[in-house]
């Protein structure tokens, strides 16, 4: 039962992470990776913090802002400097390696010893310690889910959809593009460094290298369903994420894998999850000329 509860907590907060990537490479169609440095700046941030003696749930607002920050630096680099956005993701990701050590008192790694965190405070009000977990977890996956839907019924959430689907269509109706983009650019850092510093809280420690491979887990958490309300995509998300991490977690309990050969298995996931809206595309081709004939 702990396995399968700390598999759903995993896959709720990795989902977070892979709705902060939806919104830039797939809303934005923006080639983000400043993720892999927004996500330890988040876990440097909150631990950090709580060793400071902030509120865990102060220092967990902090780390979001601090991705905020992040993601801040990177729209501007790209809208108002117009480093093409992949060459941005690397300038910042570059910088934030230093930063974060430098946060986290210029050591690469940082433990929370005996510190109190947003979980341990939450497991004190009679839930188990992985019940507090996945409870947080569902929370925020939760929340998000239902702050974005709202958000991109709003005219600027329209108007951040627009920005995505068609730039010159955008300029020609007044929407200062720019701005949008950055807008974009900075709440999915955001997300991502609050997912950063929620595993952080969870795993006891910060790592600057934690966050290799964030860009992969958030593509390959996203689902083969397009045809949904944005609701219905962020959710599919979230079962995206679990079903992603279940399968990570049954590929470590193959007896004698190596465990060097991981990574390759989240590479050839993610090849297949990316080439599945071309192969749905020549299924549905294939289909209609045979209906022809």
């Amino acid at each position: 039962m702990n396995f399968v509860l700390s598999s759903l907590s995993e896959g709720l907060l990795w989902s977070i992470v892979a709705i902060g990537v939806y919104l830039t490479f797939r809303i934005l169609d923006i080639a983000d990776i400043t993720a892999e440095g927004a996500f330890p700046l988040g876990a440097a941030v909150v631990v950090s913090q709580i060793q400071a003696g902030a509120n865990p749930w102060l220092a967990t607002l902090l780390a979001l802002l601090a991705g905020m920050v992040a993601g801040l630096v990177s729209g501007m680099l790209h809208t108002k400097m117009k480093i093409p956005a992949l060459l941005t993701g690397i300038v910042t990701l570059t910088g934030l390696y230093s930063i974060n050590i430098k946060i986290m008192g210029s050591v690469p790694n940082l433990s929370l010893g005996d510190s109190a965190t947003v979980f341990k405070q939450l497991a004190s009000l009679g839930l188990t310690n992985e019940g507090a977990v996945f409870s947080l977890s569902l929370a925020c996956f939760l929340l998000v889910c239902l702050v974005l839907t709202l958000l991109m019924k709003t005219e600027i959430g329209l108007v951040l959809r627009s920005t995505g689907d068609n730039i010159p269509m955008s300029e020609a109706n007044g929407v200062n593009v720019d701005t949008m983009k950055i807008v974009g650019y900075m709440i999915s850092n955001g997300l991502i460094a609050l997912c950063g510093s929620l595993f952080a809280q969870n795993d006891g420690f910060s790592d600057v290298t934690s966050g290799t491979g964030t860009i992969v887990v958030g593509l390959s958490s996203e689902v083969l369903i397009h045809d949904l309300t944005i609701g219905g995509r962020l959710l599919s998300i979230g079962i995206g994420a679990i079903v992603y991490r279940l399968i990570i977690l049954n590929i470590y309990e193959i007896p004698n894998l190596d465990q060097n050969l991981v990574r390759l298995f989240n590479a050839i996931l993610l090849a297949l999850v990316l080439f599945a809206p071309e192969l749905q595309k020549r299924l549905k081709i294939r289909g209609l000329k045979l209906r022809n004939e």
